[in-house]
């Protein structure tokens, strides 16, 4: 140390050379620095979906769940497993060590998976996926005073597509409605007076509504993919549905027998805000993006949304973004008070020109830090920036004994 401090004495340009270094390149460390509520982890965790309509709890764990775990168990990097058997579907977790490669280990899985002799008839394909670590941004609610929920969903689908169209947003997520469904409500007295049985009403609706492949076709020239895609989405695509139709060229369509419309499927899951019917936004942080660069985006977005409209109307329920810009303002109200304090006490009892140096050292401190901050995946978060607020004192501290050891000899 004594050598080092030597060598700044004598050669005192290589000192300024320095520190204008860490000005320059910490002011383009801490532009460059992303923004998140907490320390970015990666994901140690692999997702098995199972998808088995009609089955039970059991018949998924017996039948599905039981095989997969077999198979899992020994896995050289698997740490743990966990499995849900749930009506009609099942997940199973899996863990795996710390210091794995999880891209590597999913592939180990899915062979796991695939070495499974046999699975039930009529179960979906599995999907073994890895879980992304994602963590909440911002969150608004879409309402208006007496506005269908209908309404609002579609609305929430097309703010969905504005904000995908930024850069730095990906993750959203629309909730705070059931699921749609169509509804068709058969006319018992119809079905009397057209000779028809509610079976064949019900035969007729399945047979049509398909989606389907049906082989391919090859010639000399080229090659033809059959498909028939005849499948409804909506309640006034089935109403013109033949039903039956006789020799005589009399056809009884769905319309003549039911009522078809769309409808959102009987569950209790509606959101309000502010007592009126709402649909629920959240935007969602990937460890590629940026929390306070997304929140902001969205916030503007919001603001010109409500001047544009006045029935619907976009609230922030929660803005993760806010804390950061909170504590970051607490760091720089304290570095700013810790400099005037040293400048104003040491030049009192010591030095003005040392007061200045101790002073000028904090800063230098930070951007020397946030040079090299980028290279370790340090982000501005909750966390580090108690840390950088906590080290402000003891910065303040050092220099001060530094400048009085100075200014004694």
């Amino acid at each position: 140390m004594r050598k080092l401090i030597e060598y700044f004495i004598r050669y005192h340009v290589a000192v300024n050379v320095i520190v204008i270094s860490f000005a320059l390149f910490g002011i383009v460390g801490a532009k460059a620095l992303k923004s998140s509520f907490f320390p970015l982890t990666d994901s140690k965790n692999i997702a098995i979906t199972i998808t088995y309509p009609g089955a039970s709890p059991q018949e998924v764990e017996e039948g599905i769940v039981l095989k997969i775990e077999d198979n899992l168990k020994g896995l050289q990097g698997v740490d743990r497993v966990t499995s849900t058997s749930r009506e009609n579907s099942g997940t199973i977790n899996v863990e795996i060590e710390k210091g794995e490669n999880i891209d590597f280990m999913l592939l180990e899985v899915k062979n796991a998976v695939d070495r499974v002799p046999t699975f039930p008839t009529g179960m979906e394909p599995l999907i073994v996926s890895k879980l992304e670590a994602v963590r909440q941004t911002i969150a608004f609610a879409i309402s208006g005073e007496n506005i269908p929920l209908a309404t609002l969903k579609s609305v929430g689908r097309q703010i969905e597509n504005d904000l995908r169209a930024m850069e730095g947003i990906s993750q959203i997520e629309i909730s705070g409605f059931p699921a749609e469904e169509i509804e068709i409500a058969v006319n018992e007295n119809n079905l009397l007076a057209y000779g028809i049985s509610f079976t064949e009403v019900a035969n007729a609706v399945s047979n049509a509504n398909i989606l389907v492949t049906g082989g391919n076709i090859k010639t000399d020239a080229e090659e033809y993919l059959i498909r028939a895609n005849n499948r409804a989405y909506y309640g006034d695509e089935l109403n013109n549905l033949v039903v039956k139709a006789d020799p005589s060229g009399t056809v009884i369509r769905l319309k003549d027998v039911a009522i078809v419309k769309d409808r959102f499927a009987e569950s209790p899951n509606a959101t309000y805000f502010d007592g009126n019917l709402s649909v629920s936004t959240t935007i969602t942080s990937t460890n590629n993006e940026d929390l306070i660069s997304s929140a902001e985006q969205v916030k503007e977005y919001i603001e010109d949304f409500n001047e544009k409209y006045n029935n619907v109307k976009l609230d922030i329920v929660s803005d993760q973004s806010t804390t950061l810009v909170q504590r970051t303002q607490l760091l720089t109200e304290n570095a700013i008070m810790g400099m005037l304090l040293v400048l104003i006490f040491l030049s009192l009892f010591l030095n003005t020109r040392l007061a200045f140096w101790v002073a000028f050292g904090l800063p230098v401190a930070f951007l020397g830090m946030f040079v090299f901050a980028g290279f370790f995946d340090v982000t501005i978060n909750v966390l580090s920036l108690f840390g950088m607020i906590i080290v402000i004192g003891i910065l303040v501290d050092d220099g001060i004994v530094i400048a009085e050891n100075i200014y004694q000899h």
